[in-house]
């Protein structure tokens, strides 16, 4: 039946681990209890960094809590996925902290970050220990950014034949070619203190660019710009590392677990109108669920994802900087019966600035024009929050007042763009998190044709 604490109801919980095995007993309970209940339309949602329960069920009902009066006469159910991942503590998520200013942003690792490491990386407490003592003395000299970095990489690798290990990447360089070696990002491949340096720099410079002011006067006689030191952007590293294996095992639960799972509610309730909704990495889980749905299944009516951490060509058939390439989930958006709605803002700094460094494939950068920030920004490194669906002949462009106001096409990729309500957040997320707007429950009732 309903969990209390979310506020709307029949809800019911659907917990996966890290390689996408569903919680038997949820399973069950809601294969039983969707048919009992009557329910004709399920809306399915997915977190994206929350690491425990209660911080997930917050945003859930948060995000349902305008939905009953939206769609009175719709009988509705309403799942809230639950996935091993997590948020570091020092990032604001508005409507939750009684203020979204900014956070201070420096090396420490703060002891909730601390512990929420060590719960989503069981058994590698020790090594969350270390990279922690080393953020915290930041010793001189590059020997020790490179051993900070490969601390780092152990935290996160797994072993090639682990589950999540193939759903890494969001493009495929050449289908054709084979699997080709494990997908390791750029950050990890190449010089550790330089890549501190990046996104130390990085983050420097959106903090200047939101708040209209650098670390120097700009043209100052006489004084040269002061670069920010290497340990600076380590922090960010460790950062942009978890994401990386958080986004990774986004797609292992959603292809493995939460696709099956569909296929399963398919079978047992037929008739039931199947509604994917995902928020930052868990635009990227419910995604992959497209992909790991038995042939055949058509029960899903529309995904909407909002703030989508992913490239924004995961479902081109080409690359545009590349013929040969492909997203990986080119074509998934077919197995929709109806609309992939994309909802992004330009608020989102986590995915405008800082996720464009993190998302170099290896090598990549080779083909990137000339040196420096700038490259690392193109086109070629967006994430769908930021810009929306690239490359899919088709894909409609709307306004959020567009999308709310007309009709929602009832197919293909639709781009709306919610920075008129997408728009509030600190250092370093900016608006990331900022989704429990009316307007966007709208939109996915609109997608989902639940209210016509």
């Amino acid at each position: 039946m309903a969990d209390p604490g979310t506020g709307v109801t029949p809800y019911w919980e659907l917990t996966f681990d890290a390689d996408g095995d569903v919680h038997a007993g949820q399973r069950d309970r809601l294969l039983r209890e969707v048919v009992e209940r009557g329910v004709k339309d399920l809306i399915v949602f997915a977190h994206g960094r929350h690491n425990d329960r209660s911080g997930a069920n917050r945003l859930y009902s948060r995000f349902f809590e305008p939905v009953p009066a939206l769609a009175p006469n719709a009988r509705l159910g309403y799942v809230g996925v639950l996935w091993p991942s997590m948020r570091f503590t020092d990032e604001p998520v508005p409507g939750f902290e009684r203020t979204v200013t900014a956070v201070s942003v420096g090396p420490a690792l703060d002891e909730g970050t601390r512990s929420a490491l060590r719960t989503v990386f069981p058994g590698r407490a020790t090594l969350v220990d270390q990279i922690a003592r080393m953020l915290d003395r930041q010793p001189e000299g590059e020997t020790a950014l490179e051993e900070y970095g490969r601390l780092v990489r152990l935290l996160v690798e797994l072993r090639p034949e682990a589950p999540g290990a193939a759903s890494a990447p969001d493009t495929v360089a050449d289908a054709s070619a084979g699997a080709g070696p494990p997908f390791e990002p750029e950050m990890f491949l190449g010089n550790a203190a330089g890549v501190c340096q990046e996104f130390a720099q990085a983050l420097t410079e959106d903090t200047a660019a939101g708040t209209g002011a650098g670390t120097t006067p700009e043209g100052a006689a006489g004084v040269a710009p002061v670069l920010p030191r290497a340990w600076d952007g380590a922090h960010e590293l460790l950062r942009q590392a978890t994401y990386f294996a958080m986004k990774r095992r986004a797609g292992a639960v959603g292809e493995r677990g939460l696709g099956r799972m569909i296929g399963r509610l398919a079978q047992v309730a037929p008739g039931v109108r199947v509604h994917l909704v995902g928020h930052s990495f868990g635009g990227r889980l419910v995604s992959f669920a497209l992909r790991g749905m038995p042939r055949g299944v058509r029960t899903v009516k529309s995904v909407t994802l909002l703030q989508a951490a992913f490239s924004h060509y995961a479902f081109a058939a080409e690359l545009p900087h590349d013929v040969r390439g492909s997203g990986v989930l080119h074509g998934q958006q077919n197995r929709i019966d109806g609309p992939l709605v994309c909802c992004f803002s330009r608020f989102d700094s986590a995915l405008g600035t800082i996720y464009p460094l993190a998302s170099r494939t290896a090598g990549d950068d080779r083909t990137a024009a000339g040196p420096g920030l700038p490259r690392l920004l193109g086109p070629r490194w967006g994430a769908l929050g930021r810009n929306g669906v690239q490359a899919v002949p088709g894909t409609e462009a709307l306004t959020l007042s567009d999308a709310l106001r007309a009709r929602m096409p009832v197919s293909g990729c639709v781009n709306v763009d919610a920075s008129a309500v997408v728009r509030r957040g600190g250092r370093p997320a900016g608006a990331h998190s900022d989704i429990c707007h009316r307007e966007l429950a709208q939109v996915v009732l609109a997608a989902g044709r639940v209210v016509r």
